[in-house]
């Protein structure tokens, strides 16, 4: 699986495509959908907020065989939420540093 970010229409709105074999899907993530699937997360339930995540930002023309792709291969809507998720956010260099008293 591979995921690149095609365009970005804004910072906030970015066009991503992930490979799944010789299948292409584009996604179009806004904030918003990136907002909401983080704070639907939670330790019990990550592979609904994922498939919802998914199915609202795939491509219209994609949504279908997305949707079989996830109904046929446990797990496909989290590894894929992954792969979208990492190409949508900034590599930050952070570094917190801890004060000493």
């Amino acid at each position: 699986m591979a995921a690149k970010t095609n365009e970005v229409q804004d910072g906030n709105t970015q066009t991503i495509e992930v490979s799944v074999g010789d299948k292409e899907f584009s996604f179009h993530v806004t904030r918003e959908a990136y907002n909401k699937y983080l704070n639907s997360i939670t330790p019990t339930s990550k592979v609904a907020p994922s498939h919802n995540f998914l199915v609202s930002t795939v491509d219209a023309d994609d949504k279908e065989a997305l949707v079989a792709l996830v109904k046929a291969m446990p797990g496909a809507e989290v590894q894929l939420a992954g792969a979208v998720l990492e190409a949508y956010t900034p590599d930050l260099a952070i570094t917190a540093k801890k004060r000493s008293n």
